[in-house]
Protein backbone atom coordinates (compact mmCIF):
# COMPACT_ATOMS: atom_id res chain seq x y z
CA UNK A 1 0.00 0.00 0.00
CA UNK A 2 1.40 3.66 -0.88
CA UNK A 3 1.68 6.11 1.76
CA UNK A 4 -2.21 7.36 3.11
CA UNK A 5 -1.05 10.99 2.65
CA UNK A 6 -1.40 9.77 -1.30
CA UNK A 7 -5.22 8.77 -0.94
CA UNK A 8 -7.86 10.99 -1.97
CA UNK A 9 -10.04 10.20 0.35
CA UNK A 10 -7.48 10.71 2.96
CA UNK A 11 -6.83 14.28 1.65
CA UNK A 12 -10.75 14.84 2.05
CA UNK A 13 -11.03 13.82 4.93
CA UNK A 14 -7.82 15.63 6.34
CA UNK A 15 -9.58 18.81 4.35
CA UNK A 16 -12.71 18.40 6.07
CA UNK A 17 -11.10 18.15 9.94
CA UNK A 18 -9.32 21.12 9.01
CA UNK A 19 -13.36 22.95 7.98
CA UNK A 20 -14.43 21.54 11.02
CA UNK A 21 -12.01 23.03 13.34
CA UNK A 22 -12.57 26.38 11.63
CA UNK A 23 -16.03 26.55 12.25
CA UNK A 24 -16.49 25.30 15.54
CA UNK A 25 -14.29 28.23 16.83
CA UNK A 26 -17.74 30.44 16.56
CA UNK A 27 -19.52 27.60 19.16
CA UNK A 28 -20.30 28.68 22.62
CA UNK A 29 -17.66 29.13 25.31
CA UNK A 30 -19.66 26.48 27.08
CA UNK A 31 -19.38 23.71 24.22
CA UNK A 32 -15.46 23.95 24.63
CA UNK A 33 -15.71 20.41 26.81
CA UNK A 34 -18.89 19.29 25.11
CA UNK A 35 -20.28 19.47 21.46
CA UNK A 36 -17.22 21.27 19.94
CA UNK A 37 -14.34 18.54 22.07
CA UNK A 38 -17.34 15.99 20.35
CA UNK A 39 -17.56 17.09 16.67
CA UNK A 40 -13.49 17.75 16.40
CA UNK A 41 -12.62 14.10 17.95
CA UNK A 42 -15.28 12.30 15.42
CA UNK A 43 -14.02 14.25 12.48
CA UNK A 44 -10.23 13.59 13.16
CA UNK A 45 -10.99 10.10 13.98
CA UNK A 46 -11.82 9.79 9.88
CA UNK A 47 -8.51 10.55 8.29
CA UNK A 48 -6.70 8.92 11.81
CA UNK A 49 -8.29 5.54 11.43
CA UNK A 50 -7.20 5.51 7.38
CA UNK A 51 -3.69 6.12 8.37
CA UNK A 52 -3.27 3.77 10.89
CA UNK A 53 -5.39 1.22 8.56
CA UNK A 54 -2.31 1.87 5.51
CA UNK A 55 0.45 1.69 8.40
CA UNK A 56 -1.53 -2.22 8.96
CA UNK A 57 0.12 -5.30 6.97
CA UNK A 58 -3.17 -6.66 5.84
CA UNK A 59 -6.09 -5.63 3.89
CA UNK A 60 -7.95 -7.18 6.64
CA UNK A 61 -6.57 -4.48 8.96
CA UNK A 62 -7.14 -1.82 6.36
CA UNK A 63 -10.90 -2.86 6.22
CA UNK A 64 -11.24 -2.67 9.86
CA UNK A 65 -10.01 0.22 10.13
CA UNK A 66 -12.70 1.62 7.13
CA UNK A 67 -15.11 0.88 9.27
CA UNK A 68 -14.32 2.28 12.16
CA UNK A 69 -13.61 5.68 10.06
CA UNK A 70 -17.29 4.72 8.12
CA UNK A 71 -18.52 4.93 11.93
CA UNK A 72 -17.36 7.93 13.14
CA UNK A 73 -18.18 9.45 9.61
CA UNK A 74 -21.85 8.76 11.30
CA UNK A 75 -21.07 9.86 14.37
CA UNK A 76 -20.14 13.09 12.38
CA UNK A 77 -22.91 12.91 10.54
CA UNK A 78 -25.25 13.49 13.28
CA UNK A 79 -23.17 15.90 15.23
CA UNK A 80 -23.19 18.44 12.34
CA UNK A 81 -26.93 17.96 12.32
CA UNK A 82 -26.91 18.84 15.88
CA UNK A 83 -24.74 21.51 15.75
CA UNK A 84 -27.30 23.45 12.77
CA UNK A 85 -30.72 22.57 14.95
CA UNK A 86 -28.49 24.10 17.33
CA UNK A 87 -28.25 27.22 15.82
CA UNK A 88 -24.33 26.78 15.89
CA UNK A 89 -23.83 26.43 11.96
CA UNK A 90 -25.19 28.31 9.05
CA UNK A 91 -27.43 26.85 6.53
CA UNK A 92 -24.44 27.06 4.17
CA UNK A 93 -21.82 25.59 6.03
CA UNK A 94 -24.16 23.04 7.11
CA UNK A 95 -25.18 21.79 3.67
CA UNK A 96 -21.06 22.64 2.50
CA UNK A 97 -19.80 20.35 5.19
CA UNK A 98 -22.39 17.63 5.23
CA UNK A 99 -21.75 17.41 1.08
CA UNK A 100 -18.55 17.16 1.64
CA UNK A 101 -18.79 14.66 4.68
CA UNK A 102 -21.36 12.40 2.33
CA UNK A 103 -18.76 11.83 -0.33
CA UNK A 104 -16.41 10.74 2.02
CA UNK A 105 -18.48 7.80 3.40
CA UNK A 106 -19.07 6.96 -0.15
CA UNK A 107 -15.80 7.00 -1.21
CA UNK A 108 -14.88 4.84 2.18
CA UNK A 109 -17.76 2.42 1.10
CA UNK A 110 -15.72 1.60 -2.23
CA UNK A 111 -12.82 1.65 -0.85
CA UNK A 112 -14.08 -1.19 1.40
CA UNK A 113 -15.81 -2.88 -1.49
CA UNK A 114 -12.84 -2.73 -3.22
CA UNK A 115 -10.94 -4.73 -1.03
CA UNK A 116 -13.56 -7.41 -1.32
CA UNK A 117 -14.85 -7.50 2.38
Amino acid sequence: MSSFKDLIVYKKAFSLSMEIFEVSKGFPKEETYGLTSQIRRSCTSIPTNIAEGCGRNSDTELCRFLVIAMGSASELEYQLLLCYELSYLSTTDYESLSKELVEIKKMINIFIQKLGK
